[in-house]
């Protein structure tokens, strides 16, 4: 059983989909308190964390939607704050690496597994923009003069990414996002809902071919915190 915590644009099709099914048997598990694997490592990480794990199904289906996938299992959420279990069964440096392994001679995700930090950061950079404007620029110039190794960078970029984007933060994001297709459109910039322009970034992206918002993580996951 595996919940990933890097971001679920890195999973491939079938890494995305398994995941997507482990989830909601553990959170069978702990609802309906079953003994089947109730001791498992990644059970026991998730027993007081349900809701944020809601959380990480929202954004599994938003990269599956953005993938093509259908999905018709949704789950009903709980009540409470969104805190996250502060433990990795293995720590965001080595998922990358698990995964790279894994991927030897098969097709990987959406987004390419980093090589070192100047990548990992470039798939992160508008995640980061819609959270924390002064983090954005503190990471971009740590990355830029060395002194932010991967392991910190990828550690810290879990944990931004788990919160929830400010409307205004995010706007600012999806409208440096919009610039880079905004030639392919004859429309303009009009659209007031993040959600439908989040689509319309991602359809022209996808048209077009435009590598650096294809490989971003915010075409993503920021699609699932769009719709609140």
């Amino acid at each position: 059983m595996r919940i990933w915590d890097i971001d679920a644009g890195f999973l491939n099709d079938r890494s995305l989909l398994g995941e997507h099914r482990e989830l909601h048997g553990i959170v069978s598990i702990i609802r309906n308190k079953k003994n089947g694997y109730s001791r498992h490592p990644e059970t026991l990480r998730w027993v007081n964390y349900l809701r944020s794990l809601i959380v990480r199904h929202g954004l599994l289906v938003a990269e599956m939607k953005l993938r093509g996938f259908n999905h018709d299992s949704p789950i009903e959420d709980e009540s409470g704050a969104y805190v996250w279990p502060e433990a990795f069964i293995d720590e965001p440096e080595r998922q990358y690496a698990i995964l790279r392994g894994k991927y030897i001679d098969r097709k990987g995700g959406r987004i390419p597994l980093p090589g070192n930090s100047q990548e990992l950061w470039a798939y992160h950079k508008y995640s980061v923009m819609a959270r924390n404007l002064q983090r954005y620029r503190e990471i971009g110039t740590g990355v830029a003069d060395g002194t932010i190794c991967f392991s910190e960078l990828s550690r810290e970029l879990v944990s931004l990414l788990r919160m929830a984007p400010p409307k205004e933060r995010c706007n600012n994001a999806l409208q440096h996002m919009w610039g880079y297709v905004s030639d392919f459109s004859e429309e303009g910039f009009k659209e007031n809902n993040a959600a439908k322009l989040l689509d319309k970034i991602a359809c022209l992206s996808k048209k077009h071919e435009i590598r650096y918002l294809l490989q971003s993580t915010a075409l993503g996951e920021l699609r699932y915190w769009c719709q609140y």
